[in-house]
């Protein structure tokens, strides 16, 4: 499997696979669904524009994303994502590893990260690859742009030294 930097050229692509990944039905057929706290899409082409003109090869099917920033010393990084048909197969994995290769380019001394905090399966899989707790927390957006929560929701944020 090769890891490509998208272009503008695959923002619908991306926006599908983020969307199927973590909400609806869809994405049921993976561990790491969403669908059971939010409703609504998780991403539109219209931030998934944003974040690129801020920041792969046509004939590939795209099937895991990242999402990396660098804020001064540090690497955030969003919208990790597998296909659900592919997940546990490794991928998330070399996505992590690849972002962790790419804040040492960078000159970062850590990776940071939000996950929701009833996400424990998720929060748990970050622990086992190095990532942990900084007991900090977040509130989950106001607005509708991430999804509609069906409960009350904040965000715990993750962080591992490089």
């Amino acid at each position: 499997m090769k890891i490509l930097e998208a272009s503008l050229a695959d923002v619908s692509a991306i926006c599908l696979l983020v969307n199927s990944a973590d909400r609806g039905d869809t994405s049921r057929k993976g561990w790491t669904t969403e669908a059971d706290l939010l409703d609504g899409i998780r991403v539109d082409e219209v931030m998934l524009d944003e974040y690129l003109r801020d920041s792969v090869d046509g004939e590939n099917i795209i099937v895991a994303s990242v999402y990396l920033k660098k804020k001064q010393e540090q690497l955030h990084v969003g919208m990790l994502m597998v296909s659900p048909e592919l997940q546990a197969k490794g991928i998330g994995k070399l996505l992590l590893k690849a972002s962790e290769e790419k804040a040492k380019d960078l000159g970062c001394k850590s990776i940071v990260m939000t996950v929701i905090t009833s996400r424990s399966e998720l929060i748990a899989w970050y622990k086992r690859h190095g990532y942990n707790e900084t007991g900090e927390r977040q509130p989950f957006p106001a607005n509708e742009r991430f999804g509609k929560p069906k409960m009350q929701l904040e965000f715990v944020v993750m962080e591992k030294t490089i």
